[in-house]
């Protein structure tokens, strides 16, 4: 972790963003904000500078985390800091995901197919077990569907490990039903992203949802006043 650590307010409690330099990730970092401390995650530093900056001009308060989710050592260190310093997280929302350029299913880079399957296949089988923890029987885990890409044309890498990692939260969703966490795989509506502008050149932005305003939506249908 960062030096830029600050200990949230004492009614607030701690959020971990996965994924949060850019598009719906910074969004929901920054929503959070507003009634969490969040430990925001992601490889671009100055993304998470400029995050933390709109952050703190908010009033709210962020510990900036930049590391690479594929790393198992790194999400170590980072989970056990959590512990030492706030003892859990009452939410955690997972953002991080490679997304490969469109190609033919014949014509799929190694490159890009390993990178696709460690970033959001792989990474997923250490960061549950780390994180589960943290969340303990109350907390929140929230993961996002992309239905459109599993079998579409053009889209085997991503579609493909997006829809494994997927099958992941699902199970662990089924197995906590009675136990906790509480698992939620929420569908975002369409956002002008960078990704999308790279997946539908082309379509007209001003018709899609911009981030902050998903954003909203999405955490309006998981958070309680008692969070």
């Amino acid at each position: 972790m960062t030096d830029q650590i600050q200990t949230p307010a004492a009614d607030r409690p701690v959020a971990l963003v996965t994924g949060a330099s850019r598009g719906l990730g910074a969004a929901l970092a920054y929503a959070l904000s507003h009634s969490h401390h969040v430990v925001a995650v992601a490889r671009t530093v100055g993304a998470l500078e400029e995050l933390d900056d709109r952050i703190q001009a908010a009033g709210g308060s962020a510990t900036l985390a930049p590391m690479d989710v594929t790393k198992p050592d790194a999400m170590a260190q980072l989970c056990r800091s959590i512990y030492d310093r706030w003892g859990g997280i009452a939410l955690w929302a997972h953002t991080a995901v490679h997304t490969a350029p469109l190609t033919p299913a014949s014509h799929v880079d190694a490159k890009d197919w390993s990178k696709s399957l460690e970033t959001n296949v792989t990474a997923m089988g250490h960061l549950v077990p780390y994180v589960a923890p943290l969340l303990g029987r109350t907390g929140t885990a929230l993961f996002f569907d992309d239905p459109a890409a599993p079998g579409a044309k053009f889209f085997a890498s991503y579609g493909a490990t997006k829809a494994a990692q997927i099958a992941m939260a699902r199970s662990w969703a089924a197995e906590t039903v009675r136990t906790g966490p509480r698992v939620q795989i929420l569908t975002p509506r369409p956002m002008p992203t960078a990704v999308r502008a790279r997946f539908y050149p082309g379509e007209d932005r001003a018709a899609l949802t911009p981030c902050p305003d998903e954003a909203a939506r999405l955490l309006a249908t998981v958070l309680t006043p008692a969070t």
